[in-house]
């Protein structure tokens, strides 16, 4: 697990406490990345016969990515999910849609816990919202989940996504979906800010 300290984003969550966000070290924290991609729950991740070297490539050619960023959320200062942003017109969704200035792509990992706080998943991806929408540059966000994974659905209806349509990728059937900032906002009462 990496010792990085430097914080990106931190919010409070009224109930749950402290959530900030830091950057991913492809070895620092491949071992960690491991335990969660491949676990049972993590199936719409699609990384469940990775070994560690293939989490430990994954994770370096994203750094090494000028489109796509990894980030660690940790919750109370303990890494507890994992964050990615990319560019939507240069990848995932290339050809698919038209991107517009100030779209950001974003996936999200809540990391397998023993212990499930009430209301955690909520936390955490208001969390990630809230700190994609502390770039004054992001406009709109766009996510393209699995047609078949209803829980994040949910999850994304809740913060104001509206779907779109599915749209067919390599991997799997995906159902394009937005959230604008005022969507994010109305939905939420939280808005984004950096530290």
């Amino acid at each position: 697990m990496s010792t990085t300290a430097e914080s990106l984003y931190a919010r409070d969550d009224a109930a749950l406490g402290s959530f900030s966000i830091r950057p991913l070290d492809p070895f620092a924290d491949a071992e960690l990345l491991h335990g969660w991609v491949t676990h049972p729950k993590a199936s719409f991740w699609m990384m469940q016969d990775a070994s560690l070297p293939d989490v430990e490539r994954e994770y370096m050619r994203i750094a090494a990515h000028e489109h796509h960023q990894a980030f660690i959320g940790l919750h109370e200062g303990r890494p507890a999910f994992l964050m990615e942003t990319y560019d939507p017109s240069e990848l995932e969704l290339v050809g698919l849609y038209d991107a517009l200035p100030g779209d950001v792509g974003m996936h999200f990992l809540v990391a397998p816990s023993d212990r499930p706080l009430h209301g955690f998943t909520r936390a955490v991806i208001t969390t990630v919202m809230a700190a994609v929408f502390a770039d004054p540059r992001t406009e709109r966000v766009v996510v393209e989940p699995d047609v078949d994974n209803k829980a994040v659905h949910a999850l994304n209806e809740a913060v104001g996504f509206v779907p779109e349509r599915p749209v067919r990728k390599p991997e799997k059937m995906a159902l394009l979906s937005f959230c604008t900032r005022a969507q994010f906002e109305a939905a939420t009462g939280v808005t984004g800010a950096s530290i």
